[in-house]
């Protein structure tokens, strides 16, 4: 038992410290990472990766909420603080003198009949996924919850950037969430941020020339410049002609290169890669706008964006791989200059950016990870549109319904199945808690609200600080997040009760000296 006990409190430990950031009351915490980079969030899955769990146990919660994370991006909090509720209540159990195995077993037959109960709690699906105000409605809560007070802003960038990026063909369309991009800029506030249709690069063009309206660009995969031999080699100059001469030959074919360019039809040109001063003149000299490129990633992207192809041969190429672009133009936000690519139509571009206005770093990188989270809600609406009621309403009718199935039970199982529903309240107490109220007076409050027939929607109303109908109020929870989260909640709990022993294996190298 020792083990177990152990391994539940570094689980009740890590839960307990996030539980207080759940909800959109939830307090923020101030990490500190060993490079010393200081991070202000309420967002569970960045506070842990920032932290450097060394408890085998407690890192088994943490991967799971890492999990949650990569696949969906929200409830992150819901699976520590859920699965530490479980630990937590587990213990209890342990202490009365129950077995392990007869604890682990009530709380898989109560995770199967949750498993039953949520689809019929689901309230509405999202009919058109292509609809802004739909989908919308179906992404406030999310944002909400990491960004109060600025949900519908930040809903509404959301929706129109994802809602770009969407193949306008497909009957079910699929969201790539690598295609829409964030671009921060610090200066102004947030409700100065916008949706591009294109690409916004954080950096000025080359040359002289620093607009091009509805204009073909030809994207190069290499650099433009002479390129140089693999052998080394020596020139022997014989007299001053020939020194005279030694250029003219490299700047003839530069210019041979960039008058095709030029006579193919091309404004723009962007390159990955070095840019010589001679390829730079004469793009100038043609009235050429020029963009340097760095990564190779935002050049496949820019290729998206565009409809071009990037190609690796200097000169000029053919119309199929050429791109085109509505407006491309230099413009100083908040003291940057920025090349912004914009298309007039979303069916011309398969990258959307949103350009994020804030005070602070600290504040910018908040509301960007906030974005990031209501992108892949987005993108798990495209695969599953259904919608639960939020506010902790899906938990306490869960909770309700669970304990009345515990009761039919004559077994020894009934007693994790009991605790396993009361795990379920910690969601609308921590609410209530994070809110500033009583936690047993206002659990007694929504309690009784689920005892009334058709109550399965009733929440915790932060606004009235008390019992409110979610669906009315317009929170609303993703099915497809809310049963992962739950499923990895509870694999992560009953695999930490299941060990009884940690085996640490010596440190490789010998004695230490």
């Amino acid at each position: 038992q020792g083990a177990t006990m152990r391994n539940i409190e570094a689980g009740k430990a890590i839960a307990g410290m996030v539980r207080t950031s759940l909800g959109p009351n939830g307090m923020n915490k101030l990490v500190v990472n060993h490079l010393e980079k200081i991070f202000v969030t309420s967002d569970c899955a960045t506070i842990m990766s920032e932290l450097e769990v060394q408890h085998p146990a407690a890192k088994m919660l943490v991967l799971a909420c890492q999990m949650q994370e990569n696949e969906f991006g929200d409830n992150t909090n819901f699976v520590l603080s859920f699965g530490g509720e479980l630990l937590k209540l587990a213990e209890d159990l342990l202490k009365n003198g129950l077995h392990t195995t007869e604890v682990i077993s009530g709380y898989q037959r109560a995770f199967d009949k949750a498993l039953e109960i949520l689809p019929e709690l689901v309230v509405k699906s999202v009919q058109n996924i292509r609809d802004v105000e739909e989908v919308k409605g179906a992404i406030k809560t999310v944002l909400g919850t990491k960004q109060h007070g600025y949900e519908d802003l930040l809903s509404d960038l959301v929706a129109n950037a994802c809602l770009t990026t969407l193949s306008p063909t497909a009957a079910h369309p699929r969201l790539n969430t690598d295609s829409v991009r964030i671009a921060k800029l610090r200066g102004g506030n947030l409700s100065q941020s916008s949706v591009v249709k294109g690409m916004v690069v954080l950096r000025d063009a080359e040359g002289r020339v620093k607009k091009a309206e509805k204009c073909k660009v030809i994207v190069f995969g290499c650099g433009m410049e002479a390129s140089t031999t693999e052998a080394k080699g020596t020139v022997l100059l014989k007299n001053a002609n020939e020194l005279l001469n030694y250029n003219k030959s490299e700047e003839k074919k530069m210019e041979e290169i960039v008058e095709g360019i030029a006579a193919s039809g091309a404004k723009v040109v962007i390159c990955n890669g070095s840019l010589s001063e001679m390829a730079l003149h004469f793009l100038d000299k043609y009235d050429l706008m020029v963009l340097k490129i760095t990564s190779k990633f935002e050049l496949r992207r820019l290729c998206g964006a565009l409809g071009a192809t990037a190609v690796i041969r200097l000169g000029p190429c053919t119309p199929e791989e050429m791109g085109e672009c509505s407006s491309i133009e230099v413009k100083e936000i908040a003291g940057r200059k920025v090349t912004i690519l914009n298309q007039l139509l979303d069916e011309d571009t398969s990258v959307a950016t949103m350009v994020v206005r804030a005070s602070t770093e600290n504040f910018i990188n908040d509301v960007e990870r906030a974005l990031d989270d209501g992108v892949h809600a987005v993108n798990t609406l495209c695969k599953d549109a259904r919608l639960l009621p939020g506010a902790g309403a899906v938990e306490l009718e869960l909770a309700k319904r669970l304990k009345a199935f515990a009761e039919e039970d004559k077994g020894l199982d009934q007693y994790g199945m009991r605790k396993f529903a009361e795990a379920f309240e910690v969601v609308p107490r921590t609410l209530a808690e994070n809110s500033g109220l009583d936690p047993t007076n206002a659990m007694h409050m929504l309690n009784m609200s689920h005892k009334a027939p058709n109550s399965a929607n009733m929440g915790f109303n932060m606004e009235t600080e008390t019992a409110g109908d979610a669906v009315e109020a317009g929170v609303f929870d993703l099915y497809a997040t809310k049963l992962n989260a739950l499923r990895l909640a509870v694999d992560a709990a009953m695999t930490v009760l299941r060990v009884d022993q940690i085996v640490m294996s010596k440190p490789a190298g010998g004695p230490k000296k």
